[in-house]
């Protein structure tokens, strides 16, 4: 099978485009020459985002649980695009930390709104178009706790299974075509996504605020969003049907093929480590 043509230079889409790997990836592709349909609910990080790009933007606050605004959103890029689109990375993402005994139903709905419903509705808006126009990437963001279930993080791992799952149907039913479902399943990435979580209370009881919470996180994460947003670009390019982001990325999967039931008792020692930054290239 030949590679895909490259991404560069023609349009994307990206939701959760106000800050992280969304406004990585916004920023790499739009310097390489692609006009950029970014999408967030924070209207005030989208805004950032685009005022540090050059090229062709189009910017809409967008709540990726509304469906309908979804279709809508896809019509505008549909009339905004000066080229078919490339690919449409559906990216934007929540975090909840909870034991399942402690569970708040109403916490656990909004991840699940965000992280598999956001995603299933912006692959059901743009998937016509690319189907239309007979090629393009679906590129739905995964995580590696899609690949391995992690204590404290039911929710999240529930809807980022989901996401691996749907988007593996959706590769299968499109064998054969010029139109591809790609999953991505970043490790630690530096972003906000720990001080953005919905936290009732330390999980561990430890008595641990949020903001230590996320301090702690943010001292294991290896990868910054740039260097993700160069390996995901770097995936699509070539071709790949799952983009492991970051060298923990390695690890979980390799442990889900190794040891599926007792991978825990080595990420408990391997994640107690602070980890050095990797240099992005």
């Amino acid at each position: 099978m030949s590679r895909p043509r490259s991404i560069v230079g023609r349009p994307v889409v990206i939701t959760g485009a106000a800050s992280g790997i969304g406004r990585a990836l916004a920023t790499r592709l739009s310097r390489l020459g692609s006009p950029v349909a970014l999408a967030d609910v924070d209207e005030d990080g989208l805004k950032a985002t685009a005022a540090a790009l050059h090229g062709r933007v189009l910017t809409r606050v967008l709540d990726v649980r509304d469906a309908e605004d979804q279709l809508r959103f896809a019509a505008e890029v549909r009339d905004w695009a000066p080229a078919p689109l490339a690919a449409v990375f559906n990216n934007a993402g929540v975090a909840v930390t909870s034991t399942v005994l402690d569970a708040v139903v109403e916490d656990d709905d909004w991840l699940h709104d965000i992280n598999f419903h956001g995603v299933v509705h912006g692959t059901r808006a743009f998937l016509p178009i690319l189907v239309e126009q007979g090629e393009g990437a679906i590129v739905n963001t995964s995580s590696v706790f899609g690949l391995l279930g992690m204590p404290n993080q039911s929710a999240y791992c529930a809807a980022k299974f989901a996401v691996r799952g749907f988007t593996e149907s959706l590769r299968q039913e499109l064998h054969g075509s010029a139109v591809r479902a790609i999953t991505v399943h970043p490790g630690g990435i530096t972003t906000n996504i720990a001080r953005n979580a919905r936290v009732r209370r330390d999980p561990t009881g430890l008595g641990r605020s949020r903001e230590e919470m996320a301090a702690q996180f943010e001292a294991m994460t290896m990868t910054s969003p740039d260097k993700a947003a160069a390996i995901i670009h770097a995936g699509v390019d070539r071709g790949k049907a799952r983009i492991l982001v970051g060298p923990d990325a390695y690890l979980f999967d390799a442990l889900a093929r190794i040891t599926p039931t007792h991978y825990n008792a080595v990420l408990s020692r391997v994640m107690r480590r602070p980890r050095r930054k990797e240099a992005v290239r």
